[in-house]
């Protein structure tokens, strides 16, 4: 008798210390901003020192030759010559990583944690693994280049950006301007197109999604804040990040550790099928 009834009460158990709805947003909003801030505060530890920031842009543009995607002058031009394709490109470069990155991200919340937390994850990773390249290998962007033109700055009078990268007014100097290879505006952008890929039930949706992400790494050339190598990196960087989030999430967990975690007794954990990660 007491045994069965300590079976029944440990469901009961994992129910009452589970966190409302309500709470596990603002913690999940919490988390997601303290990471933002680690993230930002630690790009400012890369070397500043310009003469090898630009000696590993050389480096790239020599790859790029290799391979035939020098395309950053031609794009540089188009948007340099084009007021409202500079303007738009502007906007769309300071704006939208941010935006669409974060409504994807709640709505993938909304559809429930075993779409939300691979996603996730996913982020993170990629994120982390760019902050080490910027860290490791500080690159300058083509605008600090001779014959290359910053198009954010020219426009800066008109958005809410300064002179210094897609910074707002006054605060560049919090802004690691080197942190350009790989772009994590192009791998943010991917992240958002394989996220609606997998779970948007609409096919326009999942079109919108690859449309934004194309559209993003001509942004990022076009506007001479990034290489074309940047962007194709992002892009490697998050789907190398995307297939170790979903390796990850098919972990076991040990039944021990399940047991503790959700307050189940020794005899049940083992009749059913193994807990995984989210």
């Amino acid at each position: 008798m007491n045994n069965a009834g300590a079976v029944s009460s440990a469901p009961a158990l994992a129910r009452t210390t589970t966190l409302p709805g309500w709470a596990r947003a603002v913690l999940e909003l919490l988390l997601i901003l303290v990471f933002w801030v680690v993230y930002s505060l630690a790009r400012l530890l890369a070397d500043t020192n310009m003469k090898p920031a630009l000696e590993r842009a050389d480096e790239l543009l020599h790859v790029e030759g290799i391979i035939g995607i020098q395309w950053e002058f031609a794009l540089n031009q188009l948007f340099t010559d084009h007021r409202i394709i500079g303007l738009l490109g502007s906007y769309w470069y300071a704006t939208l990583h941010y935006v669409v990155t974060g409504a994807v991200l709640i709505w993938l919340w909304r559809l429930g944690a075993d779409r939300y937390g691979p996603a996730r994850r996913a982020l993170a990773i990629g994120t982390l693994f760019a902050l080490l390249a910027y860290i490791a290998l500080p690159t300058a962007p083509p605008r600090f280049i001779g014959g290359y033109v910053d198009v954010l700055s020219l426009h800066a009078a008109d958005g809410w950006w300064g002179a210094d990268a897609s910074a707002p007014r006054g605060l560049g100097g919090l802004t690691n301007e080197l942190a350009a290879f790989p772009s994590m505006h192009a791998g943010w952008a991917l992240w958002v197109a394989l996220a609606l890929q997998f779970y948007a039930t609409r096919k326009w949706v999942r079109v919108l999604g690859w449309t934004y992400a194309l559209g993003t790494a001509v942004v990022i050339v076009g506007t001479g804040n990034h290489w074309v190598i940047d962007a194709l990196v992002g892009w490697m960087v998050i789907a190398l990040a995307w297939a170790v989030a979903m390796a990850v999430g098919r972990i076991p967990v040990p039944p021990l550790l399940r047991r503790r975690t959700l307050g189940e007794p020794d005899g049940q954990a083992s009749r059913e099928e193994p807990a995984v990660v989210d």
